[in-house]
């Protein structure tokens, strides 16, 4: 009886088609593993820096108001038996800032001798919570813990003594920010930038929720969350994965604000972050299907080919058996032969496949709006040259105003206006400067072989060209900028960003359109 065997024509076939879905799936899953671990750890890193420049602001801004309490000092100090000079001073303060929703002078004894505003009628009200109790003992300026105040209000208190000439304790002065009401942290720490449940999130050090876009959280005890847990103990900048107080997995940036003892948590859900990863797949997939159709039918065409010639050996097997030369035959190395074609075959057929699979990768190194390097691609260029100990500078920038532009003119507009700062670094930059988006309206400039006044006309040239020509608002934008040295600033690459960033917030602080080099 006559046996069919498979002709090695189909099998040629079938182990192309398996190495072809092999290696499909290999590669795209290896493509977006790779994507995925990128964006996640981008949005560490970006979360950690927001969280850091957003606890800066507010250290900075409580410093301030300390500074304010204090300068009221001595004049409060010889008037403390004179109501109505207190009564009146305290107006003038809580009218002098936006800071505190209450301001209250009390005595040594803990007893209210004003308060503005004077509806609070609690002029002679002895104050006996712990946060009083503790500013009194221990005489010095302090912001208390959050409290629930005799009023029912859920409270901080910010306060500094009262000292005499003499330097009697006389008592003390502060203000009160109503954590559940309108106040100056939310105008301080705004919003996360992103609309995708992204939150940002400040909590003092027992885990008491201190600010939060949600303000039905403020109050609430988070201690044991595991995030918050790690940020409150840590006491310094950092970055976490796990799951936030809406029961997420997130990403998590965290810094803490040394003059109160708070931290602060901005965190984005791995949903979000993710999802790029997700869509970069589909567009894989659409390149790659198409790809892998042509590949077949070369492969078929080829496997005929192969096979054609071991097929008509066959043949002469079969009707040659009479004349017993099977012998000869098997000196035939036909199955080494077939295993060298096959190999190259598929070499040749997959290397289409394979260039686009990591020219999809190469993609994920730039912005796709504005076509400048992303924030993975500078990381890898500070790394490696801070490595190299290479000289260079680095420009810190972004834009005055920026929130205003998207909510006059909208986001399309906003988008036109990055794409328009893109192409004009670009018109500035030199073939060996390197123009990055840092993230949202921030960008970068790296100038290698370059020192701070250099990078400083090459600022100031760029600055100038903004504030001299029409954006796609039809109006000149203006920009404030760092610069920082390497290494004479610094020879790592946080802590060269952090001194630009310093150096752009001095110049945001001090009237913004300008440029500022790190001392």
């Amino acid at each position: 009886m006559k046996i069919n065997r498979i002709k090695l024509q189909y099998l040629i076939i079938g182990v192309a088609l398996l190495a072809f879905m092999l290696t499909s799936v290999v590669s795209i899953w290896s493509g977006y593993k790779l994507n995925k671990d990128n964006l996640g750890e981008s949005a560490l890193e970006t979360n950690r820096v927001y969280a850091q420049k957003l606890a800066d602001t507010a250290n900075n801004y409580l410093q301030e108001q300390i500074m304010m309490l204090s300068a009221n000092v001595p004049e409060i100090a010889e008037q403390m038996s004179n109501e109505e000079v207190l009564k009146k001073k305290a107006d003038l303060i809580r009218n002098q800032t936006d800071a505190f929703n209450s301001i209250a002078i009390v005595n040594d004894q803990a007893v209210v001798q004003a308060t503005s505003p004077q509806t609070l009628d609690l002029v002679g009200v002895k104050l006996t919570s712990n946060a009083m109790k503790e500013a009194i003992k221990k005489k010095k300026p302090m912001i208390s813990q959050p409290y629930e105040s005799v009023s029912g209000r859920l409270i901080i208190f910010i306060s500094v003594p009262l000292f005499s000439k003499t330097n009697d304790y006389l008592g003390l002065i502060g203000g009160t920010i109503y954590l559940k009401e309108d106040n100056v942290l939310s105008e301080l720490l705004g919003v996360h930038p992103y609309s995708d449940h992204s939150t940002v999130y400040v909590a003092a050090k027992d885990g008491t929720i201190v600010y939060d876009e949600n303000k039905e959280n403020i109050g609430e005890d988070f201690s044991k969350n595991k995030i918050i847990a790690k940020a409150l103990e840590a006491h310094k900048t950092g970055v976490m994965k796990g799951v936030n107080n809406a029961g997420e997995q997130s990403f998590a940036g965290y810094s803490y604000i040394k003059e109160s003892n708070w931290t602060v948590i901005a965190q984005r859900p791995a949903d979000a972050v993710e999802a790029p990863a997700g869509k970069m797949v589909q567009k894989m997939l659409n390149i790659a299907i198409p790809l892998l159709f042509v590949s077949l039918i070369i492969v078929i065409f080829a496997a005929y080919k192969i096979a054609k010639p071991l097929q008509r050996l066959a043949e002469l097997t079969e009707s040659s058996k009479a004349k017993d030369e099977e012998k000869n035959f098997r000196t035939v190395p036909a199955w080494y032969y077939e295993a060298i074609q096959l190999k190259e075959s598929l070499i040749i057929s997959f290397g289409a496949l394979h260039n686009r699979v990591h020219d999809l990768t190469d993609q994920s190194r730039t912005d796709a709006l504005t076509g400048l390097f992303n924030r993975r691609t500078l990381d890898e260029v500070m790394n490696r040259w801070t490595e190299e100990q290479k000289h260079f500078s680095l420009i810190l920038f972004d834009v005055d105003h920026f929130k205003k532009v998207n909510d006059t003119y909208g986001h399309d507009v906003g988008d036109e206006v990055l794409k328009y700062i893109a192409i004009t670094m670009e018109q500035h930059a030199d073939v060996s400067d390197l123009c990055f988006r840092f993230g949202g309206e921030e960008f970068v400039i790296l100038l290698p072989k370059t020192d701070a006044e250099g990078a400083f006309n090459f600022a100031e040239k760029l600055r100038k060209s903004f504030e001299e020509n029409n954006s796609p608002t039809g109006k000149p934008i203006t920009i404030s900028a760092g610069i920082a040295e390497c290494p004479k600033n610094a020879n790592d690459y946080g802590t060269l960003i952090k001194k630009a960033d310093q150096s752009l917030y001095y110049s945001k602080e001090n009237g913004r359109n300008q440029v500022k080099i790190t001392e």
